[in-house]
Order: C-alpha cells, then sequence, then structure tokens
C-alpha cells in the first residue's frame, strides 16, 4: 500500500461520514479534501453568486437608463414603436432583477427555488409575444407565410405560458401541502 491510499478502517470511516451528511471531507484523487480547503471553495462560490448578482443588477440599471434614453429620443418621431420598445426593455430588466433576487434569496437560504425561474420564463414569454406582434403589427409587406409563422409562434408562446402557470400552481400546492 502507498501512501496516498487509504486502508479499508479509513474509507469505512469516511462512508460513515458521509452518512451521517458530513462535508468535512471528500475523497478526490484517492486523497481526503480537508475542512478549510471545502470552506475555501465554498467562500468562493459565495462570492461568484455575489458578483454574479451585482453583475445582472449593473446590467438591469444599464439597460434600464438605456431604454428610457432610447424612448426619450425616438418618441417624438415613432411614438407606438418607441413605446413597444421600452415596454420589451423594461420587461428585460424585470427579468434581471428576478434573477438577482433569486441571487439573494439563494445566499440567504442555500437553496434555490424553483419559482422565480418558473416566472422568469413566463416574463421571457410574454416578452416574446409582445415583440413578435409590435413587429408584425408595423411591417409594410405581411405575406401570408410571414403572418403563419407569427401564429405559430404567438400559439407556441401562448402554450409555454399556460404550461410554465401550471406549474407555478403545481410548485404553491406542493408547498402549501404538508408532507405525509
Amino acid at each position: 500500500m502507498d501512501g496516498t491510499s487509504m486502508s479499508g478502517a479509513q474509507e469505512q470511516g469516511l462512508m460513515e461520514d458521509r452518512g451521517r451528511g458530513s462535508a468535512s471531507r471528500w475523497l478526490i484523487f484517492d486523497r481526503a479534501l480537508s475542512g478549510p480547503t471545502i470552506g475555501l471553495m465554498e467562500r468562493l462560490d459565495g462570492w461568484g453568486y455575489i458578483s454574479t448578482g451585482f453583475s445582472f443588477l449593473l446590467i438591469g440599471m444599464i439597460v434600464f437608463l438605456h431604454a428610457w434614453y432610447a424612448f426619450m429620443v425616438t418618441v417624438g418621431v415613432n411614438a407606438i414603436p418607441a413605446v413597444l420598445a421600452l415596454v420589451h426593455d423594461l420587461l428585460l430588466v424585470i427579468i434581471l432583477l428576478e434573477l438577482f433576487r433569486t441571487i439573494i434569496n439563494f445566499l440567504k437560504t442555500k437553496v434555490i427555488t424553483l419559482e422565480p425561474f418558473l416566472y422568469i420564463c413566463v416574463i421571457a414569454s410574454t416578452r416574446r409575444i409582445l415583440t413578435t406582434g409590435a413587429q408584425i403589427a408595423y411591417m409594410e409587406d405581411v405575406t401570408d407565410q410571414i403572418f403563419n409563422r407569427y401564429l405559430l409562434d404567438l400559439g407556441g408562446n401562448v402554450l409555454v405560458i399556460v404550461a410554465l402557470v401550471i406549474a407555478v400552481y403545481l410548485a404553491r400546492r406542493a408547498l402549501l401541502t404538508p408532507a405525509a
């Protein structure tokens, strides 16, 4: 037996620790990681979430400011497209803020929940419907083929929204139902 492999008793003890939920020692390349190594990795993971969260917040603020700037510049020339573009961009900001909020909740609880992602998908599908509808409404020459593609896209997104709303309902119901 070389110095890097564990004895049967050490491996058995490690398996027993794992069975009790101990995360203080893991086998990697036949070596156990120590608590400080795992602690460092968890801190780096936390900083990764924090930096990603701040990035979502910063990008959201930039998109928000740019959307309002673009709206102010174009509203006098083309009011309806300017309003639709503003709504489109503001829905993107809401998506970014939901991602930011999800990261905050994860950092508080260390649990990733499904519901915020379902909301993000509903918002994204709604955004797609509004964007596609606005594009079609202001096209000069809409052929039957383009209109049929629009209807398929619209129908697909509506089905996605219905499925997501059902998923939100089921997720909430599962949280409210006491475990047996």
